[in-house]
């Protein structure tokens, strides 16, 4: 969606500077003086260093230095006021920051603004930034040019559309919200109990039937922990992406992943898109369940992950707006990419309601492939499997998620100096009670040729070796005898040994 601001934006003249006194020239030129001339207003962090990362690129060949900054990040106020004063010439945010500086006055736009965009407009008021837009709007000029870009056209944008634009100029992309069978794969397996579901996933990770990398979605925090303990009883490494994550961290996270230093992310899906259909998708800031989360947290939507192969629902999507947001993750560009999605028997409605939206949205009858995959060949891992999940207790997930924030503590830039001054401190932090989420039990790191479907032996590599045998076994030849045949020799060289003692 492509709109226009409040009125044409005019072009102002910019003053004309006086002429430099000793320069023998009387220098007729205009010199624009340095000011915040755009503004990007974005739902979450994540989206915010993005945009950042891209606009640096765009303009790094340009022959005017743009400078850009992102007050998204993690630093506080005071620490963001000096990147302010230098007037930057483009400030990415989320509305509620940009308007903590306005209301700091570190930042002014009234006099100088000329463009505002407006990315994943449906989710600027479905994460609670409808109050922070208003009070945001009256910090802006008169004359400015504003573009919103939605993927989906809905109440929220339209509300929005009203709010910020005046007779819009709309630009629809006629596009279908994913690509065609020919790039993405779409599949749907059925679960009788969540035990499949663990047991499928382990299947197809640690025989490496998926090949490269992998987004897990779960639409709990607590869900992420369990998977990621549960695979870590296999030897199998993954990150967790949430809200409870500082914002730095989830930014290494993604940066390191699509260096390729990771195969598998299980992330939390956003809140709004989380919630039951029925429900109010307006956040609400400061309730207990809200504790501790970041409100500006969001990757499933326009999170550039590169390189993925496959997508996991490992929790179906509540709605169709985040199933469509989960697997626009893979197939990106030219690249395929498959999505996989569990699907338990009381989810069949929710499954129907996607194949119809999918159907209307193309224009042809659809429907999630059947995933060809018997679960009867893989019934000899299910006591590992259930073995795994026992290990992975209530207290084990808790324990876990504390686990992960001291690492964030002992990690911390901002408390390197505290803890230097303060000995004291960093070594109670650090001999504190260990932690043992779950207990890791070794047998279960190896796979058994034995316990490998005949019918996927050709396509799995030899996960292990032959067991070695033990050394007195080994070193017999053909010339000796084996003592455990000979057990009655040696009963009667021990009764003589014995008499002459």
């Amino acid at each position: 969606m492509l709109g226009e601001g409040r009125a044409a934006p005019g072009q102002r003249s910019p003053p004309e500077l006086p002429p430099k006194r000793g320069s023998g020239l009387c220098k007729s030129a205009l010199v624009a003086e340095q000011a915040v001339r755009g503004l990007v207003l974005v739902p979450t962090k994540e989206l915010a260093r993005q945009a950042l990362r891209m606009l640096r690129r765009l303009v790094a060949y340009c022959a005017r230095d743009v400078r850009a900054v992102d007050l998204a990040g993690p630093a506080d106020l005071g620490a963001q006021r000096p990147l302010l004063m230098e007037k930057p010439d483009v400030v990415i945010g989320t509305p509620s920051r940009v308007l903590a500086h306005l209301q700091m006055q570190s930042l002014r736009l009234q006099d100088s603004l000329e463009i505002l965009v407006m990315d994943e407009a449906d989710l600027l008021f479905s994460f609670g930034f409808e109050e922070d837009l208003k009070n945001l709007l009256c910090h802006l000029p008169k004359i400015y040019q504003t573009f919103i870009m939605s993927a989906t056209f809905s109440e929220d944008v339209q509300a929005l559309k009203e709010l910020v634009l005046h007779n819009p100029v709309t630009l629809r992309l006629q596009e279908a919200p994913l690509p065609d069978s020919s790039q993405l794969s779409q599949f749907q397996i059925q679960c009788e109990t969540e035990e499949d579901k663990f047991l499928l996933l382990y299947a197809l990770l640690k025989l490496s039937l998926v090949p490269g990398k992998v987004l897990l979605f779960v639409n709990r925090i607590d869900r992420c922990y369990r998977l990621k303990l549960f695979l870590e009883q296999f030897g199998i490494a993954a990150c967790v992406l949430n809200s409870e994550l500082p914002a730095q961290s989830r930014s290494h996270i993604i940066s390191q992943f699509n260096r390729g230093f990771y195969n598998y992310i299980i992330a939390t899906d956003e809140q709004d898109l989380a919630e039951p259909e029925g429900t109010s998708r307006r956040r609400k800031k400061g309730t207990k369940a809200e504790k501790g989360k970041d409100q500006e947290y969001g990757v499933s939507r326009g999170i550039d992950f590169q390189n993925v192969s496959a997508v996991f629902n490992f929790d179906f999507p509540p709605s169709f707006e985040s199933y469509i947001h989960r697997a626009g993750r893979t197939a990106r560009v030219h690249n395929p990419g498959t999505v996989l999605t569990f699907v338990l028997p009381s989810e069949g409605l929710l499954l129907a309601k996607i194949e119809e939206v999918l159907t209307a949205e193309s224009r042809t009858k659809y429907t999630l492939r059947p995933y060809q995959f018997r679960m009867g060949e893989i019934e000899g891992l299910r006591y590992r499997c259930l073995d795994a999940m026992r290990s992975v207790t209530k207290q084990a997930i808790k324990e876990a998620r504390l686990r992960e924030i001291k690492e964030e503590l002992l990690n911390s830039e901002k408390l390197k100096t505290y803890f230097e001054d303060n000995p004291r401190d960093l070594n109670l932090l650090r001999h504190d009670k260990p932690l043992h989420p779950a207990v890791i039990k070794p047998h279960l790191r190896n796979v058994p040729e034995y316990l490998v479907p005949h019918s996927l032996q050709p396509a799995v590599r030899p996960l292990t070796g032959k067991r070695k045998r033990r050394k007195y076994l080994t070193s017999t030849s053909k010339g000796q005898q084996n003592p455990l045949r000979s057990f009655k020799n040696t009963k009667k060289k021990l009764r003589t040994s014995a008499k002459l003692t």
